[in-house]
């Protein structure tokens, strides 16, 4: 089932639940999907655009979380923090640090690198191997502290 099947169904039942926050943030996917169609690009939605439209989405309420603790804003944190919970529902499941630490230090022996200079090639391919499974910000500082 894609993404745009299940997120209309599942569009269906948090009407009929009632459910605000999830009905709210389910339309705000569908949305964004229906806007990449619109988009003038003539070919139909693959995982990888799926995983990055939500990727996209998850990280936004992250940095909006953020903000909004910073000004003190807790009641909109707390409302961000649920849409992330129904958007990270159609992520693939999320590594644990551990395991994205394994995972670079794989890629990292795969490639040889092993100095500062070459953290953007690690990176690189290591955000490639990882598409989807864990938060860029994370990897970086993790590949950060492998080449340290």
């Amino acid at each position: 089932m894609s993404l745009k099947e299940k997120i209309n169904n599942d569009l269906k039942s948090a009407m009929k639940s009632g459910d605000k926050n999830r009905l709210q943030t389910i339309r705000s996917i569908r949305a964004t999907i229906l806007e990449f169609e619109k988009s003038g690009v003539d070919k139909e939605m693959d995982e990888a655009e799926e995983i990055k439209l939500l990727s996209t989405a998850a990280k936004r309420r992250k940095e909006s979380i953020e903000q909004f603790r910073k000004g003190g804003r807790e009641d909109l944190a707390l409302t961000e923090e649920a849409e992330l919970i129904v958007i990270m529902e159609y992520l693939p499941k999320q590594l644990t640090p551990e395991e994205i630490e394994s995972e670079i230090r794989n890629v990292a022996k795969q490639m040889g690198a092993s100095t500062k200079a070459d953290f953007g090639k690690l990176m690189s391919s290591a955000m490639k191997e990882l598409k989807g499974k864990a938060d860029g910000k994370l990897v970086k500082e993790l590949v950060e502290k492998i080449l340290s």
